[in-house]
């Protein structure tokens, strides 16, 4: 199997991780499934139960991974260790930034920033370098409203900036809108 790199972008509800899912089980005789969630209360439990639960239904043998905050490091140990077999799903991008932000947020907006630089850097690293399949989910947070809050709007910035580095270093880019993906690093307009 030849190592490719995928980011699956598009907007909340849109059929994205169902999407990655599928696709992983097309390149890949099992998988290696890395949640970045964290269930702080009842509502995400249950979006947790239910992307557990159509894990659970596929005929596919997946390896869950928990890893809110250290994602970096957790993909470099698999690129050391991975065999041709497995692929990974990374799921999602933007709540491992949520994580990192929340964590550093009360050394102020500098430290924040100096850390998500640090932090996104390792991460496009560690994608290049993996030398399996690899299937990143994220999502496109700036077509919406403006958030009100500036730790919103700092969120909204990073995950742009984070979304751009990683389509630039994956093979493929697929837009999930209305749960039709659509691959749109091919059709790319170079100037």
């Amino acid at each position: 199997m030849n190592p490719l790199s995928s980011l699956v972008t598009g907007g909340a509800r849109s059929g994205k991780s169902s999407f990655a899912e599928k696709l992983c089980m097309k390149r890949s005789p099992s998988g290696i499934y890395i949640a970045t969630a964290q269930a702080y209360d009842d509502e995400m439990k249950e979006r947790i139960r239910i992307h557990q639960d159509r894990r659970g239904d596929a005929d596919y043998r997946w390896e869950t991974v928990e890893e809110p905050v250290a994602l970096p490091e957790l993909l470099e140990t698999l690129g050391q260790s991975a065999s041709d077999a497995s692929a990974v799903v990374v799921d999602c991008l933007t709540l491992w930034l949520t994580n990192v932000l929340l964590q550093v947020e009360p050394e102020g907006t500098a430290a924040m920033e100096e850390r998500l630089q640090l932090d996104i850097g390792r991460l496009v690293r560690a994608v290049q370098a993996y030398p399996g399949t690899v299937i990143l989910v994220t999502n496109e947070v700036g077509s919406g409203i403006v958030p009100e809050y500036p730790l919103g709007r700092i969120f909204r910035d990073w995950a742009g900036m984070m979304n751009q580095r990683l389509a630039q270093v994956c093979h493929e880019v697929f837009l999930v809108t209305a749960g039709i993906p659509i691959e749109i690093k091919s059709r790319e307009y170079r100037i």
